[in-house]
């Protein structure tokens, strides 16, 4: 069965406990520690690595994403030679599978593009996550030499002006029209190279502070949900990075994950960075799951839908506390 969702494989992060140290500790080994054979003496690092890009490509990932950006805090240098080597690694032991260059760093994602490029094979259109609107200007003029799709990510560095001081669906909707506007009628990407993210809040404190604010997921599945009502947008694209909504959770993070994207699903998603091991979109979610993430995407500030969400939460984590 086809999976009717575009999966990005997020193993590849240095935000995952284990595989970030087995980062660090292939970094240690040196610049030649990427190429090194496989066979050879401690090349236990990288054959977890060439696991985890072969297991996702086993698992049907459309992309696979990398994200270094935890090692270029300290040493931005750092974080851009790596981001070479992984692109590099994804594209021999990826079966064919195109990356995902996933960065806050703008010279990490154009590293990462020029050295998918930097062969004589036939390679597949790449993914860049993320770009901003006030970022745009500096990411997207490279479709001039390389080709690419691209994640936009609806944040923008004015202060917020919707309820309770975040962004308002019509704001999130207003910077898709502006990267839309700017990446098609400037730049010459068409809608289906464009994917938008709303963000993913963590369920556990999607809690408004003050009353008639909506919840943050109900701002992230209404926004997917007017831009791909909007004839104007056909063809484009919405993800989300699910794993994000189980974070503080005590238990049932693969369900909750699985409604999350199912429901999601309703309102236009069509992608998502997830495990790819677990096959979102294939399987079917559970009902109770389903009711507590449903209650989330309907907490459009008034006192009833907050209610159900708490009622709903607590009901959940006395059920899935650990050590219950």
């Amino acid at each position: 069965m086809k999976n009717p969702l575009i999966t990005i494989g997020e193993s590849i992060h240095a935000s995952i406990p284990k595989t970030g140290t087995i980062m660090k500790q292939l970094a240690e080994l040196g610049p030649d520690a990427y190429s090194r054979p496989t066979c050879a003496i401690g090349s236990g690092p990288l054959n977890y690595i060439k696991g985890l890009i072969e297991s996702q490509a086993a698992d049907g990932a459309d992309y696979m994403a990398v994200n270094l950006d935890a090692f270029g805090e300290d040493e931005p240098q750092l974080c851009v030679d790596m981001m070479v080597e992984y692109v590099r690694m994804v594209r021999k032991w990826g079966n064919g599978v195109p990356v995902c260059i996933d960065s806050s760093s703008n010279d990490v994602l154009t590293a990462g593009l020029k050295e998918w490029y930097n062969t004589d094979e036939q390679v597949k259109q790449p993914l860049i996550n993320s770009v901003k609107v006030y970022t745009m200007d500096n990411i997207l003029p490279l479709k001039k030499e390389f080709d690419f799709a691209f994640i936009g990510l609806l944040v923008s560095e004015g202060t917020p002006t919707g309820p309770g001081g975040s962004h308002s669906v019509d704001e999130l909707y207003s910077l898709a029209r502006r990267i839309f506007a700017k990446a098609v009628g400037e730049y010459g990407f068409t809608p289906g190279e464009i994917f938008f993210d709303s963000t993913v809040f963590p369920l556990a404190i999607d809690m408004p502070m003050e009353p008639n604010v909506p919840g943050y997921t109900y701002r992230a599945f209404e926004t997917i949900k007017k831009i791909k009502s909007d004839a104007k947008f056909k063809g484009v694209h919405c993800s989300l990075g699910v794993s994000n909504c189980v974070r503080d959770l005590p238990a049932r993070r693969v369900g909750i994950c699985r409604a999350y994207v199912a429901k999601a699903a309703e309102y236009g998603l069509d992608a998502a960075i997830v495990n790819v091991a677990h096959h979102y979109g294939q399987v079917e979610p559970d009902a109770e799951l389903m009711e507590l993430v449903d209650a989330y995407a309907k907490m459009d500030g008034s006192a009833e839908s907050m209610n159900k969400a708490i009622e709903l939460m607590g009901k959940f984590c006395r059920e899935n506390r650990k050590g219950a």
